[in-house]
């Protein structure tokens, strides 16, 4: 094994975990600070983002700070970000495989909200913020730079540099269990959709298929909340 690929894997191990113990660490400090006697973990969990505007600002700031970092790390080991994203030649078929990814996480989202909701009690938080400001905050923070830049992190590190150390399928695992830690307050639904993410990335070759999902469904919460809030105000 070549020491330049250790090399590779360790600074793409070290870029993804300083995010996942940033962003959760301060999810951590949000939960605890909202805590209430009486409250069970998944009330304490809703605290996690419910100042949702100071969270997304945590997410772009966090995620565009590495970015460079990640770039940088492509570019010295001689792997092409941009064809690594998507190639002109499969980029259709990889636009389909993203869709179907996105569908089947939904359906997921579905049936996972069903018991995470089922947990919860009065003293949760659910005093969602639709206001237009706010709306495009999340956009930007859930759809384009969590959706991008959180893809490159924890599925492509994975394969790109991990990969050739512990082998792809064990990489891909131990960044998803990473992700899942990140997305700690939705108990488990990060690690399962990462799971369908991870599948429909190798199936496509490319990360297109899986910022796809990614982002399609954090759209999809976006736009749930604001439909059950009676829209944005």
């Amino acid at each position: 094994m070549k020491e330049s690929n250790i090399k590779y894997a360790k600074t793409a191990l070290a870029i993804t975990t300083t995010l996942t113990l940033f962003v959760a660490g301060f999810e951590v400090l949000m939960a605890s600070s909202g805590y209430r006697f009486g409250m069970n973990i998944f009330d304490i969990a809703t605290y996690a983002n419910a100042d949702m505007n100071v969270y997304c600002l945590i997410l772009i700031l966090a995620n565009l700070i590495l970015l460079p970092s990640a770039i940088l790390l492509y570019h010295q080991s001689g792997i092409n970000l941009k064809k690594e994203i998507a190639e002109k030649k499969t980029l259709g078929r990889d636009i389909l495989l993203g869709l179907a990814a996105l569908a089947a996480t939904l359906l997921l989202a579905l049936a996972y909200n069903f018991v995470y909701y089922t947990g919860r009690t009065g003293l949760s938080f659910t005093d969602a913020d639709t206001s237009l400001g706010t709306t495009i905050i999340k956009i930007i923070s859930l759809v384009f730079v969590s959706g991008i830049c959180k893809e490159i992190y924890f599925r492509g590190f994975a394969k790109s540099f991990v990969g050739s150390v512990l082998g792809e399928t064990k990489a891909l695992l131990l960044f998803n269990l990473m992700f899942a830690m990140l997305d700690w307050y939705n108990f488990g639904f990060s690690f399962f959709a990462g799971l369908l993410w991870i599948w429909f990335y190798k199936k496509s070759g490319h990360l297109i298929s899986s910022m796809i999902a990614h982002s399609g469904a954090n759209l999809a919460s976006v736009v749930y909340l604001i439909v059950i809030s009676g829209g944005i105000g």
